[in-house]
């Protein structure tokens, strides 16, 4: 699928890195837009013009965190948070809070652009490949057509990294994911050194739906090897 007429929102406060950014990956056929602080960039991300929000973490005005919590009130865009190398609390605050995934800096642009690609493959399920399929498990429905999850009558509010990571387990409910694999059908990339980008996602997932009504677990987690969610 072509990148032309997808349009990125970069948040940050680094006008030259822009500048060098917006260069860069529009040779790569994205349109971006600039935005060089956290009030204009909450406000730009819930314009409805972009395909995905490219979001710094120290900004003026705003800072990345409250840019992210006040995107995931009312949108489910995707966003690839860029922190500080080897700062893993940005890193974990921003998955617990709603980011598709993150990057440190400084990054190589290539990566950069690889992970775009895998935030924006997810959100292509072409109609004709989800059909109107429902998977269902204890009282979780997720319908793949319009990626609508509920609990009962309730909707659940995941993201879209969310719903791909409960996806899965639902799928293969009863079998051991390992973390690689979830990372891969989940991220649509491969695990990294040090990286707790997917137990961060099965973490808030685990939050959202909770335990069974009578207080058992629905997803396990089996240290070292991977997670599985326990049948029924």
């Amino acid at each position: 699928m072509s990148n032309e007429n997808l349009e990125l929102l970069l948040i940050d406060d680094d006008i030259e890195l822009c500048e060098l950014l917006i260069e860069y990956l529009a040779t790569e056929g994205y349109s971006v837009n600039a935005v060089h602080d956290g009030e204009s960039g909450a406000k730009a991300a819930l314009s409805g013009d972009y395909q995905l929000v490219l979001l710094d973490v120290t900004l003026p005005k705003l800072n990345g965190f409250d840019v992210l919590k006040k995107i995931r009130q009312t949108s489910d865009i995707p966003v690839l948070m860029l922190t500080a190398r080897g700062d893993d609390v940005d890193r974990i605050i921003g998955l617990e809070i709603g980011a598709d995934d993150y990057l440190p800096k400084p990054y190589n642009h290539r990566e950069l652009v690889a992970r775009i690609k895998a935030i924006l493959r997810r959100g292509r399920t072409s109609g004709a490949e989800a059909g109107n399929k429902v998977l269902a498990i204890d009282d979780i429905t997720l319908n793949l057509a319009n990626r609508e999850a509920k609990m009962g009558e309730t909707l659940l509010e995941l993201t879209a990294t969310e719903f791909m990571v409960l996806k899965a387990l639902i799928e293969k409910a009863g079998e051991l994911i390992s973390r690689d694999e979830l990372t891969q059908l989940a991220l649509n990339r491969r695990l990294t050194l040090y990286d707790r980008a997917i137990d961060m996602h099965v973490s808030n997932v685990r939050k959202k739906i909770g335990s069974r009504p009578d207080g058992s677990p629905r997803i396990k987690t089996v240290r070292g090897a991977g997670y599985f969610y326990i049948r029924p």
